[in-house]
């Protein structure tokens, strides 16, 4: 740990391959971390490193103070200060959420600490229980947020009622079981699930249309065209003249956002 601390210190920005010494064996997945690379997340998570920008998918390190300023660094954070901090960033987001949804936000806490926070903070007054009722009409479930709630939810504005095809990785999924929860919609990402057993496709988007899913869609762009090659429907949803031409606008967003020059249906 020390030894990479110091290369960095050294080496100025750098990538954990500029520190590898050894080959991984055979058989293991990307997902494996050599030493070097241990050490590095390790000091960028506990604040000894940053991440000064990407090459690809590889992060580049560098010291904190070479990245982020001085009026945004402190030497010492206490575990009680770094948990409250970590729980109250993550329901500011969420708006409302449960305690096992507040600590998956991050994942920087556990379900044990985020749940004593949500505790120590209903006591005293900081936090209010509200009762959640999914988009589908579902039993309403227990969550919590903070006690200005009403007020904000009496100022937001109604959702754009447009078509949008969502990333696996938009925060609005990310916590899959909160999206069943909140929205109804089962989703996961296919692309590790071999494809005999596939129920949908390798790298299926959600379809999002204002506050609800109304099914998905399996594409990909190949040689500056983007190919449509499945288009799944939810339960009682109909793709109707306003749906397909909702659906074909978005379509045309994704293309000019692949930089694709035409679409084109295979199903």
């Amino acid at each position: 740990m020390a030894d990479m601390l110091e290369k960095v210190g050294q080496a100025g920005p750098s990538m954990s391959r500029d520190f590898v010494t050894a080959k991984k064996k055979k058989g293991t997945g990307w997902w494996d971390w050599h030493p070097e690379k241990t050490a590095l997340e390790f000091h960028w998570r506990t604040g000894n490193l940053a991440i000064s920008g990407r090459k690809g998918f590889q992060k580049i390190y560098d010291l904190s103070e070479n990245v982020i300023p001085d009026t945004h660094r402190s030497e010492q954070v206490s575990e009680a200060g770094f948990i409250d901090w970590a729980c109250h960033a993550a329901l500011t987001r969420l708006g409302v959420a449960t305690s096992g949804e507040i600590a998956a936000f991050w994942a920087l806490v556990t379900a044990k600490e985020a749940a004593a926070w949500c505790r120590d903070h209903l006591a005293t007054g900081d936090l209010i229980e509200v009762l959640v009722e999914p988009s589908d009409g579902g039993k309403p479930g227990k969550a919590l947020a903070y006690p200005n709630l009403p007020d904000e939810i009496d100022d937001l504005p109604e959702p754009p009622d447009r078509v949008r095809v969502l990333s696996p990785f938009d925060p609005l999924i990310r916590d899959r079981k909160r999206c069943q929860r909140l929205f109804g919609f089962e989703y996961r990402i296919e692309v590790f699930v071999p494809e005999a057993k596939r129920k949908y496709g390798y790298y299926v988007f959600p379809i999002l249309e204002g506050q609800r899913f109304i099914g998905r869609i399996d594409m990909k762009n190949i040689k500056d065209e983007l190919i449509v090659t499945g288009l799944w429907l939810e339960p009682g949803i109909k793709m109707g003249k306003g749906r397909k031409a909702a659906l074909d606008a978005e379509l045309n967003r994704q293309r000019r956002f692949v930089g694709a020059t035409s679409i084109r249906w295979t199903i």
